[in-house]
């Protein structure tokens, strides 16, 4: 019996991608993790209601907070005696410049330092689990991302987009870090853009924006079913059986952006990111 763990899983395309994953494997076991209470408990009875003989449990965490994402991996652990596969999905949008309780710019907190410190805390799990995989959410915003060590949390110069093309642009560098790191062990790492898609992650977009979203989210993006399907697909399909290091886009391998093919950035990337979640360097 396989095992997924899902964060953001509550709604949008990662409780889609459960729903999914529930239907084509029934006796399978998903550990839906969100931060809305009420949210999460139902996106657990739809799934259960949707295939009785799917196990699917629920975690909360807030991915802004470290301390909550230390206290997740430990519930993680102490309940799944085996991870198969973890889908980092989390993620959010603040229109202002926003600081979490540790001082860390919220967007690149919850986008991409709350899954690289989940990961990091699950890894030794994900190993003697082998075959298993990883999972990033990221985004074709990431070929607008920019990367300036100086300055990540842009104290100067903050907008909505380019904090978040920061943080997707992390996503897929730790991606293929992290796929470096554990190759040989059995443990795969892809991430994904996996479409425009209707979804309440820029319900945070400035007011002046909304009237925008809310019209692409009638006629140019997709919905979350089919972003669903595309985490679903990385998560479970054999054709990408052993693949690792790749970045996704419709089901298929992407050359990402410029930036984004610099190991040497994901590298000092990777080191920055450990010691601002309090962990040794892992490539150290």
């Amino acid at each position: 019996m396989k095992t997924y763990v899902i964060t953001g899983g509550s709604d949008g395309i990662g409780l889609e991608c459960a729903s999914q994953i529930a239907a084509a494997e029934p006796g399978c076991r998903i550990l839906l993790v969100g931060r809305n209470p009420d949210r999460t408990t139902g996106a657990v009875t739809r799934i259960r209601d949707e295939q009785p003989d799917c196990g699917v449990d629920s975690l909360l965490c807030d991915f802004a907070d470290q301390a909550a994402v230390r206290r997740l991996a430990e519930e993680v652990l102490a309940t799944c005696e085996r991870i198969d596969v973890l889908v980092n999905n989390a993620g959010t949008v603040f229109a202002r410049r926003t600081l979490t309780g540790d001082g860390i710019e919220a967007t690149f907190a919850v986008n991409h330092l709350g899954g690289f410190l989940l990961t990091q805390l699950l890894v030794d799990r994900l190993e003697a689990s082998a075959p298993a995989r990883v999972v990033f959410t990221a985004s074709g915003g990431h070929y607008n991302g920019t990367l300036d060590f100086d300055d990540l949390g842009f104290e100067h110069g903050y907008t909505i987009m380019r904090a978040y093309c920061r943080s997707k642009l992390a996503n897929v560098l730790t991606a293929r870090h992290l796929a470096r790191e554990l190759d040989g062990t059995g443990v795969t790492v892809t991430s994904l853009h996996p479409g425009e898609i209707a979804t309440n992650i820029w319900n945070g977009a400035p007011w002046f924006a909304r009237p925008v979203l809310a019209v692409l989210k009638r006629v140019p993006m997709e919905s979350p079913e089919v972003g669903g399907s595309r985490l679903a697909y990385l998560a479970t399909s054999p054709e990408v059986e052993g693949e690792t290091g790749g970045y996704y886009q419709r089901n298929r391998l992407r050359e990402p952006s410029e930036l984004a093919r610099d190991d040497a950035l994901g590298d000092r990337l990777y080191a920055v990111s450990a010691a601002m979640v309090g962990i040794p360097d892992p490539a150290a």
